[in-house]
């Protein structure tokens, strides 16, 4: 049997629900109130949890790119959207009571080992390591020690690159996920059949985190054996910010919620069955019984 990773209250592997996070990233735009409507949205949609992200502005950018012209509504540079976009521990205090109340698993993908040892004070269920940062071996170490579950983007990242992080993490607690780092994504650039290339190779569960437009690229990576999936979110794909456009409105979610839970029902026990209801078509229809 293949390896299964509990994370909260749920179960991601083989025979279990898929699990469903959806992603607010950033897309919350420095906002808490945003951010609690994007976890509300996950809530009625029936995602099985929302995430966010984390990271020391100056560790993970250099000072030549945080210089860079950008103008926003924090500034007018590159260092001043990163910053206005990063919550700190009062805003995330929030998050988490929030989450609390509403029902609902939260976790981060943390971009650098401060990050780490921040998300720590709210006793997170897991840790999710980003595609870019799955060759930064002292970060997958650190991470590590926190003796958590840990889900590993693989964007961008060649196989060797996925093997050599897999190593560092071991497959116990592990879920690997399918990942092109495109925002969107290209339909001829999803590469879906990687999934299974995954689940042959790796003893743990695997799963799928989509930047595509629309949702039937997520759907069937559910159909393909993905035993996660995620998806960023927003409130509308036209606002301000990086993500937004290869992002779920909540039209979209529910669409994609709904039908991956329907998959195990769809794909039913692989025995062919005469059922019932098709008893009065043959009476109608077949001349030999």
């Amino acid at each position: 049997m293949r390896k299964e990773v509990r994370v909260g209250s749920k179960v991601i592997g083989d025979g279990h629900p898929c699990f469903i996070i959806a992603e607010v990233g950033i897309n919350h735009n420095g906002d808490v109130k945003m951010a609690k409507e994007l976890i509300d949205i996950a809530v009625m949609t029936g995602c099985d949890a929302v995430k966010f992200q984390k990271r020391t502005v100056d560790v993970v950018y250099t000072a030549e790119e945080l210089s860079k012209d950008r103008p926003s509504v924090f500034g007018t540079t590159n260092g001043d959207l990163k910053r206005g976009l990063e919550f700190g521990f009062a805003q995330y205090e929030e998050i988490n009571n929030y989450c609390k109340q509403k029902n609902i698993i939260w976790l981060a993908s943390c971009w650098d080992e401060a990050s780490v040892d921040f998300m720590e004070r709210f006793n997170p269920p897991c840790y999710k390591i980003s595609s870019a940062s799955l060759t930064d071996d002292n970060l997958l170490r650190h991470t590590k020690a926190k003796n958590r579950p840990i889900l590993l983007s693989t964007g961008m990242s060649s196989m060797a690159q996925i093997e050599h992080a897999v190593d560092i993490l071991g497959t116990d607690n592990l879920v690997i996920y399918h990942c092109t780092s495109t925002y969107p994504s290209d339909q001829a650039e999803l590469n879906l059949s990687v999934i299974n290339t995954f689940r042959e190779k790796f003893d743990c569960p695997i799963g799928f985190s989509g930047h595509e437009r629309g949702v039937t690229p997520s759907i069937l990576a559910a159909g393909f054996g993905a035993n996660s999936v995620e998806r960023h979110i927003t409130i509308d794909r036209t606002l301000w910010g990086s993500d937004h456009a290869a992002s779920l409105e909540p039209n979209g979610l529910f669409r994609m919620v709904r039908d991956i839970r329907q998959i195990p029902v769809m794909m039913g026990d692989g025995v062919k069955h005469v059922y019932k209801s098709e008893l009065p078509i043959i009476e109608k229809l077949r001349r030999v019984k």
